[in-house]
């Protein structure tokens, strides 16, 4: 038994209203979690660093500096693999025809319910390897905090924070879906293409109110 085996459904507080339904359910890919949002792999290069230069400036005092950093860095590293684990494995986002629902949280669990009407655009930022975010600006002020949402938030929008569905296996999908429905809901809104700059990455539409 968990936490969440009270929930009617996996992901929601409670049963749907009459005549909604679930479109799309997912949860972020660990693995991505771990390197985008908890930056592992910039932690560890790190710790290396450090620890490559205490043993080159290792003197009398033998390696014992050296062991200790690089058993920091491995204790750290390990910590951040955990917390990606957890926050993965308690996150699930669910996409309905009215809403968007964030059940995030590992040790104080909360529903964020964002009807679609309430979302102004709707941007992926995609990964070569299919992955992806797809970030929610929201019309008018939000309602949550930046720490209250982390790491399911776009990063540096403290001030006005932006929920963000982290680390998709399916990103560019879910955007399209997300988009499509919030035109739905809001019909007056437009389908942006975005153009890169850089190497071709998998192509999605902006989604914003008019």
């Amino acid at each position: 038994m968990t936490e969440y085996d009270h929930e009617p459904t996996p992901g929601l507080p409670g049963r749907l209203p009459g005549g909604e339904r679930i479109l799309w359910q997912g949860s972020p890919d660990r693995r991505t979690l771990t390197r985008t949002a908890f930056h592992a792999l910039t932690v560890a290069g790190y710790f290396a660093v450090l620890t490559a230069i205490a043993a080159a400036l290792v003197g009398s005092g033998g390696y014992s500096g050296v062991v200790m950093t690089a058993t920091l860095g491995v204790v750290a590293v390990a910590l951040l693999h955990v917390l990606a684990w957890g926050s993965a494995r308690t996150t699930i986002y669910t996409l309905t025809d009215r809403r968007i629902v964030m059940r995030v949280g590992m040790a104080v669990p909360k529903c964020v319910n964002l009807p679609l009407a309430t979302i102004a655009s709707v941007d992926l930022a995609a990964r070569a390897d299919g992955t992806g975010d797809v970030a929610l600006t929201l019309l008018g002020t939000p309602r949550i905090g930046y720490a209250a949402l982390w790491p399911h938030a776009r990063p540096f929008t403290i001030a006005r924070p932006k929920p963000m569905l982290r680390a998709l296996p399916d990103a560019e999908r879910v955007a399209a879906l997300v988009a499509r429905y919030c035109l739905a809901a809001c019909p007056d809104g437009r389908l942006t293409p975005v153009e890169y700059d850089h190497a071709p990455m998998p192509a999605f539409a902006e989604a914003r109110a008019a």
